[in-house]
């Protein structure tokens, strides 16, 4: 089963994407993309990190998602990834103007053929205001085509804001 969880800043679809994966029962690989920039953003990966289940295996990518997905896949283990802005940020910030794309295909071609369940957490940028600069404007339009081919290919689909849970598609949460 592969899902896909949409949501603002604390809107709580990382709480949830956590909460489905110890609800799995399976062993679970948690695959982190953040690459803190800051101490700010060191701070709060201590925190996920401090909050999560003790006995759940971490990946620390954050570029080369499909490969770790294909590395890490298995029928009887839960990957959550979290979180797939933060990868796209990354890559965006390469110093290859064709990284992105590449690892975007790369992902679509790896998904279909993982086994087990894959639960990804985004950042739903779309709902706002357009932003001012063209790579930021790029980010929003880039993760909006991102989740559109997620949605597309995931049984379920979930939307949190404020904490509440809203399926889009597939089986109610």
């Amino acid at each position: 089963m592969h899902e896909l969880i949409l949501g603002g800043a604390r809107s709580g679809k990382s709480r949830l994407a956590e909460r489905l994966a110890v609800e799995s029962g399976l062993p679970v690989t948690y695959i982190a993309t953040c690459e803190p920039r800051d101490r700010e953003m060191a701070e709060r990966v201590a925190q996920h990190r401090a909050q999560r289940p003790a006995e759940w295996a971490l990946v620390e990518e954050p570029r080369s998602l499909a490969q770790v997905l294909r590395e890490q896949a298995a029928p009887s283990r839960c990957l959550l990834v979290d979180c797939l802005t933060l990868w796209l940020s990354n890559l965006l910030l390469s110093d290859d103007p064709q990284h992105w794309a590449v690892e975007r295909e790369a992902l679509f071609a790896a998904l279909p053929g993982l086994p087990g369940r894959v639960i990804m957490v985004s950042n739903e940028t779309g709902l706002g205001v357009v932003p001012m600069g063209e790579l930021s404007r790029r980010f929003v339009d880039e993760s909006g085509w991102l989740h559109q081919q997620l949605a597309a290919h995931c049984d379920r689909v979930v939307v949190c804001i404020a904490g509440l849970p809203q399926t889009l598609k597939g089986e109610k949460v």
